[in-house]
């Protein structure tokens, strides 16, 4: 008698499944420190901003009150009276000073930039005979140590210089130090630029037969608009709001300049507060125009060359 086996079932094995991928807990609080990285930064703009603004502001609002008012309650926003821009107005000749000074700004503006333009481009693309790179980087320093000298050092020589030239109380007395004081720092911004200048279009350039005052103005000059508006702005903002060189070298008073007219309010014994404030509030104005209609060249220009 046969008996028969059952077949035997084949084993079935199970493969654990794999294990969940930790969770990161930091994960969920990223987010929140980026928003207090954001507000952070959004408050310290707010901060410099109001800091910025401010004494601005408070020129403004001092310039609308009474000079009792001013000494007494300097934050006061009652008894707001437009006296004091009458009188600005019936003691300073406006227009004059707007000329004079605008007269001061155009010419020495325009000539401190092509005086440093073309330094700034011998300094960084013309080969010195004698020292060679040695002497580019001593001229260099040379005109960037303008930068580490006061104004009021170089007033007494100036003085002696206008005086010996017989330049004294007249507009070139003016022009001539704002021009070299201007001069540093521009050659500071131009020769950052130029340094990080392409060379690749200069020697096509070459190539095509461009001299080398051809393609100082006509090649490289052209690319380099944004940082020129820039310094432009910086200088006529400058000359505009002068006041040590104006106050020394300019005697004559059909040649106020604006910066000369606010201080005609300070006597010796007595001071008008509220028509200094609104000549003050006058000057501005100008100049914060100007920063309103040319912001983005001046951003521009401070940025250019910086991400190459």
């Amino acid at each position: 008698m046969s008996t028969r086996t059952p077949h035997a079932e084949p084993e079935v094995r199970t493969v654990p499944a794999p294990a969940p991928a930790p969770v990161q807990k930091d994960a969920p609080y990223r987010p929140r420190r980026r928003r207090r990285g954001v507000v952070v930064a959004s408050a310290a703009a707010y901060l410099i901003t109001f800091v910025i603004l401010f004494p601005l502001l408070w020129i403004v609002l001092l310039s609308f009150q009474t000079n009792d008012n001013i000494l007494n309650h300097p934050f006061s926003v009652t008894d707001l009276t437009l006296a004091n821009y009458q009188q600005a107005l019936k003691t300073l000749n406006l227009l004059v000073m707007y000329k004079n000074t605008l007269i001061l700004a155009v010419v020495s503006v325009t000539v401190g930039l092509v005086i440093s333009y073309l330094a700034a481009f011998a300094l960084t693309r013309m080969a010195f005979r004698r020292g060679g790179r040695r002497t580019q980087n001593m001229l260099r320093y040379y005109f960037l140590a303008g930068l580490a000298i006061p104004v009021y050092i170089l007033l007494f020589p100036v003085y002696r210089l206008d005086i010996a030239f017989g330049l004294f109380g007249t507009s070139f007395a003016l022009i001539l130090p704002y021009i070299a004081v201007t001069i540093p720092f521009n050659i500071l911004l131009l020769t950052g630029f130029l340094r990080g200048f392409p060379e690749e279009i200069e020697q096509a350039a070459v190539m095509d037969g461009v001299g080398l005052w051809r393609m100082a103005w006509k090649v490289v000059f052209p690319l380099m608009r944004p940082v020129v508006a820039t310094l432009a702005i910086l200088n006529i903002i400058y000359v505009w709001n002068e006041f040590p060189f104006a106050v020394t070298l300019i005697n004559d008073p059909t040649l106020t300049t604006v910066s000369l007219g606010v201080s005609q309010f300070q006597g010796v014994y007595s001071v008008d507060h509220g028509a200094m404030m609104a000549s003050a509030t006058l000057v501005l104005l100008p100049q914060l125009a100007i920063y309103a209609a040319f912001q983005k060249q001046v951003i521009a220009g401070m940025t250019a060359g910086a991400v190459r």
